[in-house]
């Protein structure tokens, strides 16, 4: 049976994707792409720290150094005879009534290996020692022989590890390829935070200037890994951008303004301790720009693809109808994103909110207090680039894909080649957009 070319050829070009913009365009966003990551490279390598720098050892906290151990037996006795053994506690004063647990822990790394230390768990500990429990050591080299080693926390790494790999599988299972690229840029992401981020502000330099590139860096290599090389990923880069900027600035006033030092938990002093030269109000907005990154490149990803698609369904569409479309998606997911954002802050600040409950402190207390106004501000900033996102990505996206595209052709014509071309179609007139450029 025979087939008409013409048919055939209108089939097929019904289900091809959206034609991409033209070399003229892709030069006018590689020129305001190209610079910007020239400057991140650039600021990549200034910036390069070689490493974390090293300091004179507290035996505070993280900082002390460990062993592995694991429980051989458990016993329950009197505490007072447990105190009455010698045995080390987890609290300095051990309890002289109740039932205590006794865990007898042998040493399995280090030169040490293969000796044992009882440990006491005291009644009201959370924690629980059961046999065979692997278990994280502390080791005080100084101390007594029979007071070096001491629990500090359970060893967790092999169920952590086995809940990555579910969830790496997981991932490849239903993305596939995409699923790939996506580990690949998670990896990555991570390798700059550890590699870059982190002994770069140790170091000494600039918190919010080190968060600015360092999340540049991310999100190029993220969003062009996962979503190619194309113009429809150099617009969500740009709202991207955009947005990081208005979170940068916002943050940068409004912690100036409401006079937060940044430093309000027990992690920041210690790190203030250890590096006096880090400025805690710059690590302040680096954590809000940093913490912001992964949701913009959800939110401007998802408005770019839409506006294409809607522009695949309708060639027909300028870009003011497109825009309108692209909006009414993007009210929906603004709304689920920005309670998100504020549900995740408020479940991590959950057993702070339970403590102001406890001592009934009104509502105005406790937001202007210190602890609770950095959240505060955190989520609101935050929240404030990611609804700033929506719009400034839809707008983008819309002139971007209308620039330099005809509306369709009928079926009949658009099926036929042209004589005068060979057969080739012809070149799309400049659009807005380009028109604008060329002025």
């Amino acid at each position: 049976m025979s087939v008409d070319p013409s048919h055939a050829h209108s089939h097929s070009h019904a289900h091809t994707p959206a034609h991409p913009v033209s070399a003229h365009l892709r030069m006018v966003i590689a020129a305001i792409l190209v610079p910007f990551a020239g400057a991140v490279v650039g600021g990549l390598i200034a910036l390069w720290p070689g490493g974390v720098p090293a300091h004179t050892r507290t035996g505070v906290g993280f900082d002390q150094p460990t062993r592995e151990g694991r429980v051989t037996a458990v016993a329950q006795l009197p505490c007072a005879q447990a105190a009455g053994d010698g045995a080390a506690a987890d609290t300095p004063e051990t309890a002289s009534s109740g039932t205590c647990l006794r865990a007898t822990v042998e040493v399995i790394s280090g030169p040490d290996k293969g000796s044992t230390f009882p440990d006491i768990v005291q009644p009201g500990q959370a924690r629980r020692l059961v046999p065979g429990q692997r278990v994280v050591l502390t080791y005080a080299p100084n101390a007594p022989p029979g007071l070096r080693y001491s629990v500090s926390d359970a060893d967790r790494r092999l169920p952590m590890a086995l809940l990555a790999a579910v969830f790496a599988l997981a991932v490849v299972a239903v993305g596939r390829m995409r699923g790939v690229t996506a580990l690949v840029a998670l990896v990555i992401s991570f390798a700059v935070l550890s590699l870059f981020i982190l002994p770069a502000i140790l170091r000494g330099d600039d918190p919010l200037l080190v968060a600015v590139v360092g999340g540049s860096a991310i999100m190029l290599f993220a969003l062009y890994s996962c979503h190619g090389l194309n113009a429809r990923t150099s617009v969500a880069v740009l709202g991207t951008l955009c947005s990081m900027m208005l979170i940068g600035l916002l943050g940068s006033l409004f912690i100036g303004w409401t006079w937060l030092t940044g430093n309000t938990d027990d992690e920041t002093g210690l790190v203030h301790t250890l590096y006096p030269g880090i400025d805690t109000r710059g690590l302040l907005l680096a954590g809000i720009i940093i913490g912001s990154l992964g949701v913009l490149d959800d939110v401007t990803v998802t408005q770019t693809s839409a506006v294409w698609e809607l522009k695949e369904a309708d060639p027909s569409a300028g870009w003011r109808r497109l825009y309108g479309a692209g909006m009414r998606i993007g009210r929906d997911h603004i709304a689920s994103v920005v309670n998100t954002l504020v549900m995740a802050y408020a479940g991590a600040a959950l057993p702070l909110l339970l403590l102001f409950s406890i001592a009934r402190s009104g509502i105005g207390t406790v937001a202007n207090s210190e602890i609770v106004a950095e959240e505060i501000v955190r989520t609101l900033v935050g929240s404030i680039g990611l609804v700033a996102s929506v719009p400034v990505t839809t707008l983008l996206a819309a002139l971007v894909v209308c620039a330099d595209r005809r509306p369709a052709e009928p079926a009949h014509t658009a099926s036929v080649p042209s004589h005068r071309s060979g057969g080739r179609r012809r070149k799309p007139r400049f659009g807005l957009v380009q028109r604008l450029v060329q002025r």
